[in-house]
């Protein structure tokens, strides 16, 4: 993936490279790549599993994504798999943010250029059974602004209201 991004933009500067790496390889692009894939369709699930929702979860999809380019690294080698990451990413690498930080980041950033302390993420509810929770967080600063966003994971939301919470700050200039 590094070599790719700087073929990609060979007069980036590192600072912007590794936002675009990390969002790259990321648990919820890898999953998004599986899904293109329909990698989750022929998962081996345990009955629990399967019945929970198991060929959709996030971290299930990512974690066979690697797996597969893994399994292809040993079976092929390194230039089987780079081909295969390679053509399964084509299209999110050409088409990374030249600006990928993820919306928390940001946030903080915004924030702490303005004086402000990091912003505070809060569970404000958890709704739904064990194996597929929904998860309701608030994002704050010391402003006093919020936004709140309903994710299935944690992170998910914080990020949804971060993403949102950016926007409407940006809007309100």
């Amino acid at each position: 993936m590094s070599h790719a991004l700087f073929d990609a933009d060979p007069d980036a500067a590192e600072g912007k490279l590794a936002p675009r790496f990390n969002a790259l390889v990321r648990k919820e692009t890898c999953a998004d790549v599986a899904r293109q894939i329909d990698l989750g369709a022929v998962l081996k699930l345990g009955r629990s599993e399967m019945l929970s929702g198991g060929r959709r979860k996030e971290a299930l999809l990512a974690d066979a994504m690697e797996a597969v380019i893994a399994a292809v690294y040993l079976d092929g080698g390194l230039d089987a798999a780079q081909k295969v990451i390679l053509d399964l990413w084509k299209e999110r690498i050409s088409g990374v943010e030249h600006d990928a930080r993820d919306p928390k980041t940001a946030l903080q950033e915004w924030a702490q250029a303005r004086g402000q302390t990091p912003p505070m993420y809060q569970e404000i509810s958890r709704e739904g059974p064990d194996h597929a929770p929904i998860f309701t967080i608030v994002a704050r600063l010391q402003s006093g602004e919020t936004e709140t966003a309903k994710a299935p994971a944690k992170r998910q939301a914080e990020q949804t209201a971060a993403q949102a919470l950016l926007q409407r700050l940006e809007q309100s200039k």
